[in-house]
């Protein structure tokens, strides 16, 4: 005969089961909670979240591709690097953990091995710009100035405002011997962003070495040395001063 609980140690059984269930969240409610932490920038929270929720399922890659940048957030960029290569297994075919294990690379100046991560980012999904202005950075660093150059191209043809891809465009412009295309960039690049030292800097010295133009060099000068780029103050003294 089956054993009949009375109706208040049922209700006791059944408050016990929702308790439990509560402090069960799911897959879902611990990815949220994660990436929420991520959105305060209280990382080492959200690596908390995604460590709950990958004890569940070890192989869930939006949550291993979460902890690895919120690692990398922290600085604790080699700690990251064997989160995104999980990543990668769980899930090959998003571009997002190649492209952020190559920013992790980048990080370590292992700048090989991160454009090979860039470049199969591009493949997974070529509408992605920060993966073109990232290894645009990779191959600026190879001094690799052509192939950089394409891809300082490419972001500046999705966004034409983009100071900073102007301006390392300008970098692999004069890498190239390129000034005048290099000034150009330059200008674009103060013109957008007025508060970049370095650009007015390298426009200065552009100037002055390729062009004569000592006037105009002297001014992008004491501009770079005004916004706190100190290296300009050597050649103020020799070339701008009476």
């Amino acid at each position: 005969m089956p054993k009949i609980y009375p109706v208040n140690k049922l209700w006791i059984l059944g408050l016990l089961c929702v308790s439990l269930f509560a402090c069960s969240p799911s897959e879902e409610e611990l990815l949220k909670a994660g990436i929420e932490k991520m959105d305060a920038q209280a990382w080492p929270e959200a690596v908390t979240y995604f460590d709950q929720l990958l004890e569940k399922n070890p192989s869930n890659a939006t949550a291993l591709n979460a902890k690895g940048v919120a690692l990398f957030q922290q600085g604790k960029v080699e700690e990251a690097i064997p989160v995104f290569n999980a990543a990668i297994t769980a899930d090959s075919a998003s571009y997002k953990p190649w492209f952020n294990r190559g920013n992790a690379k980048m990080e370590l100046e292992k700048y090989k091995e991160a454009l090979a991560d860039f470049n199969m980012a591009s493949a997974l999904d070529a509408s992605q710009t920060d993966i073109f202005f990232n290894r645009g950075t990779a191959l600026l660093n190879m001094e690799e100035y052509e192939d950089a150059l394409l891809d300082f191209q490419t972001v500046l043809q999705a966004n034409p405002n983009q100071a900073e891809a102007h301006f390392r465009k300008a970098k692999a412009e004069l890498g190239m011997n390129d000034p005048m295309h290099g000034m150009e960039s330059l200008t674009n690049a103060v013109n957008l962003d007025p508060k970049n030292a370095e650009a007015y800097y390298l426009l200065g010295v552009t100037r002055m070495s390729a062009l004569g133009q000592k006037n105009e060099g002297c001014a992008d000068l004491k501009m770079a040395l005004s916004l706190g780029y100190a290296e300009a103050e050597t050649w103020i003294k020799d070339f701008c001063e009476e």
